[in-house]
This record gives structure tokens, C-alpha cells and sequence, in this order.
């Protein structure tokens, strides 16, 4: 997953890296290399405390989505490139019932993204989550007076 940041230098400081689509999650570096490589680090950590905490993992928004934001002009533009694989999440093996016909769909999708079968299953079942639309809450009903 390519997420975008904005890096900002003023004189006589370091890199400052903001990530747009983290409210509160920033970092700084003393070179460029540096502060792309604190910010994916910066990235990871906040992921896996959303994650930890149930909540939805947001959308990377595109560049261009985020470019005439005035919070960030002046700003120069990067990829953070997080893979799935870095998050410190932990695991657990489970036993489940699907279909054969949608399991070999599933070994066939997963090889052809050259991900495992694990893999592609929590890949979707997160994306399924992010992109449903929030439950609506049932009302209780009152007693009667």
C-alpha cells in the first residue's frame, strides 16, 4: 500500500513529514532518506494501533486528492510504501468452512497476486470491513409509563 506524505524543511531544522490521511501521525528525519524511512516506520506503528483497537484502517487518499490542501503547501510530495506484512499484528490459526469452488477461487487469486491463501483472505475480509457501510444501531425499547 502506497500512502502519501508531505515533507516540509524549514531552514535550520530537519525534514518534518506530516501523512495526510493519519490525523496525528508524523515524524521528522535528518535527510530526506531519513524522514521517508521514519515515516514509513511512523505509518506502520499508527496502523497497528488502529488495528489493535478495532478501529477501521482509512483509505490512502491520492496525491492529487491532497495537493490543494493549503495545510500542505510548499510541501514536497512522497510514496510511503507499507507492505502488510511489516505490521506487528498477531496471528492465529483457525479452522473455517468455505465451499471448494470458492476456495480454489481463492488459491487461484491469491497465486496470481503472489500472496499466500492466508494472506488473501485477511487482505479481503479487511477491505470488507473498511468499505461496508457503519451498522445501524437498534434502539431498545422503552417500557412502558
Amino acid at each position: 500500500m502506497n500512502v502519501p506524505i508531505v515533507i516540509h524543511k524549514d531552514k535550520d531544522s530537519d525534514y518534518g513529514v506530516t501523512v495526510p490521511d493519519l490525523p496525528g501521525c508524523f515524524t521528522a528525519g535528518g535527510t530526506l532518506d531519513e524522514a521517508i524511512a521514519m515515516a514509513q516506520e511512523a505509518i506502520e506503528l499508527h496502523l497497528e494501533g488502529l488495528i489493535e483497537e478495532g478501529q477501521a484502517v482509512p483509505r490512502p487518499h491520492t496525491i492529487e486528492e491532497h495537493k490543494h490542501n493549503p495545510d500542505y503547501r510548499g510541501g514536497v510530495w512522497a510514496l510511503a510504501s507499507i507492505s502488510p506484512a511489516n505490521l506487528r499484528t498477531k496471528t492465529r490459526r483457525i479452522n473455517i468452512s468455505i465451499p471448494e469452488r470458492i476456495l480454489d477461487a481463492v488459491d487461484r487469486s491469491a497465486k496470481a497476486e503472489n500472496e499466500t491463501r492466508s494472506g488473501l483472505l485477511a487482505k479481503a475480509a479487511t477491505a470488507y470491513i473498511r468499505n461496508r457501510p457503519a451498522p445501524v444501531k437498534k434502539r431498545r425499547p422503552q417500557p412502558a409509563k
